[in-house]
């Protein structure tokens, strides 16, 4: 997905709402937005929204010396997920279609997002998303790919979020699947890392693994050689959240993207609206 006009402002937003959260400082908030709109005189609009996040992340980090922000609130949001997980297995255990449900479940945590949203609800993105009808929903597909592959990539997004996927990873173990989880390779925004995942117990479940990426997303050329064979080599592929979609929505791979809408560019490339929940085949 490219860059659109549309996304500067927002890009605005994130810097400066990680600045706030970084330091106190005014003079250093102040020198974060300033090198952030310099970037923003040449970044190309065939580049992806993602490219632009990595860099106005990487600034905050150099400019306030706090490598690590959204520290906190991963950790809120982790303990909230575990503290849900016995509700969210629940859930499964009694549904009808649990590997639907386990899909509801995951994309409804993807509400956990301070890349989009400074403010969420989690209890109600989780009541939504059971009832929720699907923008896109490709999931006869899912489960024809699903039944051939031994082994799937389950790219991660957020942290708290990582709990509500761990619901899916699980059903896909009863499955006999084998899964890869990803995460980003440090602290970016709220994005899940290997400390994040280990906390929530996803290695428990999973075979846990860093794509090598500093960006909130996946940036194919800025991965390691491992992840991007490991990319290419499987049957399928799960990629959670917008910043996964924008950077792999052009890749000829069979992925699924599971997201909440909550950007208007966003919605717009993928053919939804804003707050719509998505089950879309990459190669449909």
């Amino acid at each position: 997905m490219k860059t659109y006009l549309d996304c500067f402002p927002c890009f605005m937003r994130q810097a400066l709402f990680a600045a706030r959260i970084s330091t106190d400082d005014v003079k250093l908030q102040r020198k974060v937005l300033d090198r952030v709109a310099e970037e923003l005189k040449k970044f190309p609009l065939d580049a992806t929204p993602v490219e632009m996040g990595e860099r106005i992340h990487g600034i905050v980090k150099k400019v306030t010396g706090n490598i690590d922000p959204y520290r906190e609130e991963k950790r809120k949001y982790n303990e909230l997920g575990m503290k849900m997980l016995p509700e969210l297995r629940k859930l499964v255990n009694e549904a009808d279609d649990p590997l639907l449900m386990a899909i509801r479940i995951a994309i409804a945590g993807n509400i956990i997002d301070f890349g989009s949203l400074s403010e969420f609800d989690v209890g109600e993105s989780l009541k939504q998303a059971l009832s929720q009808d699907f923008a896109i929903f490709d999931y006869e597909k899912f489960k024809e790919v699903l039944e051939d592959a031994k082994e799937i990539m389950y790219i991660g997004d957020n942290a708290g979020e990582i709990c509500f996927d761990r619901v899916l990873v699980e059903v896909l173990n009863n499955m006999k699947k084998k899964v890869y989880f990803i995460t980003r390779e440090e602290p970016v925004i709220n994005d899940i890392t290997i400390d994040d995942a280990e906390f929530c117990g996803l290695s428990e479940v999973a075979n846990v693994m860093s794509s090598g990426s500093t960006a909130p997303g996946t940036i194919i050329k800025h991965t390691t050689s491992e992840f991007r064979q490991l990319f290419y080599e499987v049957p399928m592929i799960i990629a959670k959240g917008q910043g996964n979609y924008e950077t792999l929505s052009d890749e000829k791979r069979p992925i699924f993207f599971l997201l909440k809408v909550k950007c208007p560019v966003v919605a717009k490339d993928i053919g939804a609206k804003n707050m719509d929940i998505v089950l879309k085949y990459n190669l449909s």
